[in-house]
């Protein structure tokens, strides 16, 4: 239902999940159905083809990715009310559904709180700012690209809550911690998950380039070779929600977002590790403040770290569907950033 925001997309997305879970494949339907509800991989007794594991890692990238849209737009329940936290909009001023919400269009304004409607007008006038400098801008050079890139991949370290900060912010998230608690005795290891790839004082390990192992051609071509009509589905999801768009941002009609769309795919890339040389990562500080970089960060990385106060922090005056939107952005560019590194491996490995 959620999804159903995004008609066109929830179309894509539900096509990839049925190839994979329905549909002929190497893999037997248990199998696929035990892989998605562990989502990640021992060794056993029994070596796996390559078309095995590309499925395998299809199945687990999926499911993985899938996680940060559930908890990130709160159909997972908090433990300390009924329903999540994007069951409704987040509203500020009274009940509505996510249906009235986005049948006001540009026009159909409410009142809002002033320092949300200026958050609003500050984006719409950095964008602005941003298109005319790009405009006059003779060019930035590869080392002051490189250099943007580090910062900001440096500045990411920073913006996830850490567990001594969960803590201290005491009561109010002390159900989140039960609920995750109730989750780990199913959990055989629980200190299993994201870990930064850089750390404050230690050497970092290099840069995965872009340009190096790209999705266009090096993964899609993989997975088409191994794992037959997945690899032109995914390409579709990712095609679809990176070109998704009205042409709207909160009150305002006829813009466009596509500056600001890439710079929420690649700031989730950059958290990754990956980096586009013909990016220009200042246009990530200047777009994205740091509560989205906050939310983006724990979504992507640590899903079930994500609360309904850091859903309601970002871009306050914006629609439902709009959050929703960002957060299929960080569902699709995890997911590809994990199967750029899965696939990067194999072909390492089968050359």
């Amino acid at each position: 239902m959620v999804m159903g925001l995004h008609p066109q997309y929830l179309s894509s997305f539900w096509k990839t999940q049925y190839l994979l879970l329905r549909m002929d494949g190497p893999l037997p339907y248990h199998k696929r159905h035990y892989i998605a509800i562990m989502a990640l991989l021992k060794t056993g007794e029994h070596s796996w083809s390559l078309a095995e594991l590309v499925q395998a890692l299809v199945l687990l990238t999926h499911y993985h990715s899938l996680a940060s849209f559930v908890f990130g737009c709160g159909i997972n329940p908090e433990a300390e009310q009924d329903g999540g936290h994007g069951a409704r909009p987040p509203s500020p001023h009274g009940d509505s559904s996510p249906a009235s919400e986005d049948s006001m269009g540009c026009s159909g304004v409410r009142k809002g709180v002033p320092d949300a409607l200026q958050e609003v007008e500050a984006l719409m006038e950095r964008m602005k700012l941003l298109q005319e400098s790009q405009q006059e801008e003779e060019g930035v050079t590869q080392e002051e690209m490189a250099t943007r890139f580090e910062l900001e991949k440096t500045e990411s370290l920073l913006v996830a809550p850490s567990g001594e900060e969960r803590e201290a912010r005491g009561k109010r998230d002390l159900a989140d911690h039960s609920l995750q608690s109730s989750v780990l005795c199913f959990v055989e290891d629980p200190e299993f998950g994201y870990k930064d790839f850089t750390r404050r004082g230690e050497q970092a390990p290099p840069t995965f380039r872009a340009q190096d192992y790209t999705w266009e051609d090096h993964g899609y071509s993989l997975i088409n070779r191994l794992y037959p009509d997945v690899g032109q589905l995914l390409d579709e999801k990712f095609q679809v929600v990176y070109n998704l768009t009205y042409n709207t941002i909160a009150m305002h009609c006829g813009v466009d977002t596509s500056m600001l769309r890439r710079a929420i795919w690649n700031y989730v890339h950059c958290v990754f590790g990956i980096r586009y040389d013909d990016y220009d990562y200042g246009e990530v500080n200047q777009l994205l403040e740091r509560s989205l970089k906050i939310y983006i960060k724990t979504v992507a990385c640590y899903p079930e770290k994500t609360t309904k106060r850091m859903y309601a922090q970002f871009w306050r005056h914006f629609k439902h569907s709009e959050k929703v939107h960002i957060n299929l952005l960080l569902l699709e560019a995890r997911m590809q950033a994990a199967l750029l590194y899965a696939l990067r491996a194999v072909t390492r490995y089968m050359t």
